[in-house]
């Protein structure tokens, strides 16, 4: 308040087109979602029954949400897990002092560029059963003969390496900046002292990076649990067996499929809780070691 004397209002008109998105779009809609998930809805009058906590109840005793939740728990740990390892060894690689460096960092980087909807197209046409390249590719080197149609284990390997691959790029971006953020003397006085290459990236190149790699999981979560709908939808559409219905889009099946909206708002609402919450600790964990000095 003290920086515009003349104009005491001027930090609250600035601030408030950003609290009034938030409070249409986040907090009004969330809590629409909590107010139905103790209802039930009737589709055809929209009349709302109370129910109390039944929805909770139910979804936690019924076989498929748990099922649901298990496969969305190592779907996400994959995609963070194998993703963020991936990333960062292109990065390293192309970071490195070689010829066209520069050309394989844009051509990695692309991948991010493309929408879920047009990657989910993409790779489901080159694993299509019948006339995909790579599924034919497969079948005559292994005699496997891929079908995520009906296999539940290829759909969802399908799926999780495709999500690891629509943010390969991202991932890949934010490892470049922060590698050319590394102090160039440290890794010279840590080589000078005796340090093997592998020892330089531990001791020296890694700790510097803490910072970036506390933000990739958390984005990488959020997009696995949240953002990996519209490739689901695409390429599985939660099949085959439900083996690839993660929360997300069992609460669009259950909210718009089979109508039950007050199921859907329920498991809705647990599942923001459960980012919320997992959120918060990799961010308390990652950026109580993170070293942010250079």
């Amino acid at each position: 308040m003290d920086r515009f004397p003349n104009h005491r209002f001027l930090p609250y008109a600035l601030v408030f087109p950003s609290i009034t998105v938030i409070a249409i779009f986040l907090i009004y809609p969330f809590g629409q979602a909590i107010y139905q998930s103790f209802h039930r809805i009737n589709p055809v009058r929209r009349q709302l029954v109370y129910v109390g906590w039944r929805n909770y109840v139910e979804m936690f005793r019924s076989p498929e949400y748990l099922y649901s939740f298990r496969n969305t728990f190592i779907f996400a740990v994959l995609v963070i897990g194998l993703g963020l390892v991936i990333s960062l060894c292109i990065a390293l690689l192309t970071t490195q002092n070689i010829r066209g460096a520069g050309f394989y960092q844009v051509a990695f980087v692309w991948t991010y560029a493309m929408s879920p909807i047009i990657a989910g197209v993409m790779w489901s046409l080159i694993f299509d059963p019948s006339i995909g390249l790579m599924t034919h590719v497969i079948g005559n080197l292994t005699g496997y003969w891929i079908n995520f149609f009906n296999d539940t284990v290829a759909a969802f390997i399908l799926v999780t390496v495709a999500s690891i691959w629509v943010m390969l790029g991202y991932n890949i971006v934010f490892f470049i900046a922060g590698l050319q953020n590394v102090p160039h003397e440290l890794k010279e006085a840590a080589s000078i002292d005796g340090a093997t290459t592998w020892q330089v990236f531990w001791v020296v190149t890694f700790p510097m990076l803490s910072p970036t790699v506390a933000f990739l999981v958390f984005v990488n979560t959020v997009y696995a649990f949240f953002q990996s709908f519209g490739l689901v939808d695409v390429v599985t559409m939660g099949g085959p067996n439900r083996s690839t219905e993660f929360l997300i889009y069992k609460i669009y099946k259950d909210g718009f499929g089979r109508m039950q909206e007050g199921q859907a708002a329920a498991q809705s609402v647990v599942l923001f809780i459960i980012i919320a919450i997992v959120g918060a600790i990799q961010i308390y964990t990652s950026t109580k070691s993170a070293v942010y000095d250079r």
